[in-house]
């Protein structure tokens, strides 16, 4: 499409692998309040799995040309999340750790992509975006699903982003400026796909939990 940036262009190729996550049963019950809070807990032991690979892998990489403009502090994750897990679990939380198959195949995609700045990008965007964007409404619809305050739900807050749409326009922008030629641009759009359904599979896999979780 001419004139399209690349930000626009990756969300446009990445819609259908995005909507297939989106339209997770998991989720939808999750979010219309019809499970146990022990759903909620479960999705943010997972989560923190793949920060937990995730972030390290952002830090190792910030003197990277590609990596280092996404680099924001304030976008880190793995704390709220910890924060959460230790408010709902107690100080034994971390025993909680055991990932699912599908998120041990989406961790060692991260692994995997760490050492590539566009492949981690990539993942970077799916995850840190969506928290930004989509993010926002899953954590108003959580609070009143589940009776709890915004403010208890650290993982989808960012103190340090007063304006949450002024920093999605900057961070497409980036994505706009981001050094790539056609074939690496092929390559992340690729990579982000990949990243949704990685994420769809670890939906699918909590979903096999659902009869269990039923109110």
């Amino acid at each position: 499409m001419t004139g399209e940036g690349f930000a626009a262009r990756l969300r446009r190729e990445t819609a259908q692998a995005h909507a297939g996550a989106e339209r997770s049963p998991f989720m939808a019950e999750l979010l219309a309040g019809d499970l146990a809070p022990e759903a909620l807990t479960a999705l943010l032991l997972q989560v923190h799995h793949l920060y937990a690979v995730l972030e390290p892998a952002v830090d190792a990489m910030r003197g990277d040309v590609v990596v280092a403009p996404f680099a924001d502090e304030h976008l880190r994750r793995l704390p709220a999340v910890s924060e959460d897990l230790r408010a709902r679990l107690g100080e034994g939380w971390r025993s909680h750790l055991v990932p699912l198959p599908a998120t041990e195949r989406y961790a060692q995609r991260l692994q995997e992509v760490a050492g590539w700045p566009g492949g981690l990008v990539a993942h970077h965007y799916l995850r840190y975006l969506g928290d930004l964007s989509g993010g926002q409404v899953v954590r108003r619809l959580l609070a009143r699903a589940y009776g709890v305050a915004e403010e208890e739900l650290r993982s989808w807050d960012f103190p340090g982003v007063p304006s949450p749409k002024r920093y999605r326009d900057h961070y497409r922008s980036l994505l706009d400026a981001a050094p790539w030629d056609e074939a690496e641009r092929d390559r992340v759009v690729a990579e982000a796909s990949r990243g949704y359904r990685l994420n769809e599979d670890l939906f699918a896999d909590l979903g096999g939990s659902l009869p269990a979780w039923r109110r």
